[in-house]
């Protein structure tokens, strides 16, 4: 089954209705591809299964770091949380230290 890891969109169920008013079930799949995508903040290639849509939309955000951090968590993928995590702990560690080295710098 094909499911993005981080916008939850997975195959939905559709009717395909002829002229004369049948209903025939069709499954949808989404446009899955397995991508490796580059994180700013962790410096590294992450590997993922993401909807094109998915792709487009964190290029209009700005990233990765900025789309995976928007989402919520309710949404992503064990892998994809964990991402989630890496990141947000990776920039609040970076900002503690840049402040700390600002303060330092000012006395």
């Amino acid at each position: 089954m094909a499911i993005c890891e981080l916008t939850g969109k997975r195959p939905v169920v559709k009717n395909l209705v002829s002229h004369s008013n049948i209903k025939t079930k069709k499954i949808a799949q989404p446009n899955v591809q397995k991508r490796r995508l580059f994180s700013q903040a962790l410096g590294e290639l992450v590997t993922l299964r993401v909807a094109a849509s998915a792709i487009r939309d964190m290029e209009h955000v700005g990233g990765l770091d900025r789309f995976i951090l928007r989402q919520k968590e309710e949404k992503l993928s064990v892998r994809a949380l964990d991402v989630k995590r890496r990141i947000s702990r990776k920039l609040t560690r970076g900002s503690s230290t840049k402040a700390k080295a600002e303060k330092g710098a000012a006395q």
